[in-house]
């Protein structure tokens, strides 16, 4: 019997280690902020973890996590707690146009993106960053978001005309072939 639970946390552990980068990206994307990120991914592995056996047992595992992150952050949003990404008093700075291989630009560009992401409602991030930062497909960042795959298109497609909309993001990818 204590064989089985070993096994159970060694595959956990195995399942964490190998997911952690993934995680914390997602979580830092929906949440804008390091250790709101850290907090949110840590919760998440807190309540699979109780669950691991079902869990582990599912076709994909990381989706189940995924799903139990988004839905994990949805309510901490519910709750109205603020997200902070940058300061939003930088709005008189003028920005240089830099070489596609200056890495400080490439900086800048994240943070002007982050930025961007913090801007859109919290259901049209989630639509925005699974589907093109993560790269799941509609159905499942459906599954993922608990919603139908129209909502996912509708969430990701007025997202992605926010993000357009914004000045500096549109001049980011027009000067100098950056992205």
């Amino acid at each position: 019997m204590g064989d089985g639970k070993q096994t159970r946390n060694e595959e956990f552990q195995s399942f964490v280690v190998g997911r952690w980068p993934r995680l914390m990206r997602t979580a830092f994307l929906l949440t804008g902020e390091q250790h709101a990120a850290e907090d949110l991914v840590q919760s998440t592995l807190e309540q699979v973890y109780v669950a691991w056996r079902r869990v582990g047992g599912a076709d994909d595992p990381e989706a189940y996590v995924r799903r139990v992150m988004i839905n994990a952050h949805a309510r901490r949003h519910r709750r109205r707690l603020r997200e902070f990404l940058a300061p939003k008093d930088d709005s008189g700075l003028v920005r240089e146009v830099a070489d596609t291989g200056d890495l400080i630009a490439q900086a800048d560009d994240r943070s002007a993106l982050l930025k961007a992401l913090a801007q859109l409602p919290v259901r049209q991030r989630e639509a925005v960053v699974l589907r093109y930062w993560e790269d799941l497909t509609e159905t499942q960042t459906a599954e993922a978001m608990g919603c139908s795959v129209g909502t996912v298109k509708s969430n990701a497609a007025k997202g992605i005309a926010k993000l357009r909309a914004i000045p500096g993001l549109a001049d980011m990818v027009t000067h100098g072939g950056r992205k």
